[in-house]
């Protein structure tokens, strides 16, 4: 018996031949948004869930999304929020039949990046501001 590989089909060049580039991230990335966004919607019925419930219940389930794990699934919430949006406009754009070019994809796809996180740190800072949650030394430099 052979140990060997006898199935005369070719293999996928998956990462022989293939680099990454930044429309193949994109595309990934839509896709792990999408799951990040679905996850998301529990802390959102949560939220609900615990508004509903009284204020003790809401209280607790605050303190935890005050929590640095908690900020930090927020922002990641963000982020996904922010880059889903933008690279699904762009996927509108190429369903109509624009963008297609290579040099136009690759630099829709950084803008989509680059706009998402400027976008998410603009949503970010305005809520500190807007809660009143910045440190006192960033708020008197404004």
């Amino acid at each position: 018996m052979s140990s060997g590989w006898s199935d005369p089909r070719p293999l996928s060049p998956f990462t022989s031949v293939w680099r990454w580039h930044v429309t193949m991230l994109t595309s990934i990335l839509h896709r792990a948004a999408g799951v990040a966004l679905f996850a998301g919607v529990f802390v959102l019925v949560a939220w609900l869930a615990a508004a509903a419930e009284g204020q003790q219940t809401y209280e607790k389930l605050m303190h935890i999304m005050a929590s640095w794990p908690g900020r930090l699934v927020l922002f990641g919430f963000t982020l996904a929020l922010c880059f889903h949006l933008l690279n699904g406009v762009r996927y509108l754009l190429w369903d109509s039949g624009h963008g297609f070019e290579k040099g136009m994809a690759n630099r829709t796809a950084w803008i989509a990046i680059l706009l998402s996180l400027v976008l998410t740190i603009a949503i970010w800072v305005t809520a500190y501001w807007g809660l009143d949650l910045l440190p006192n030394q960033l708020q008197g430099a404004g």
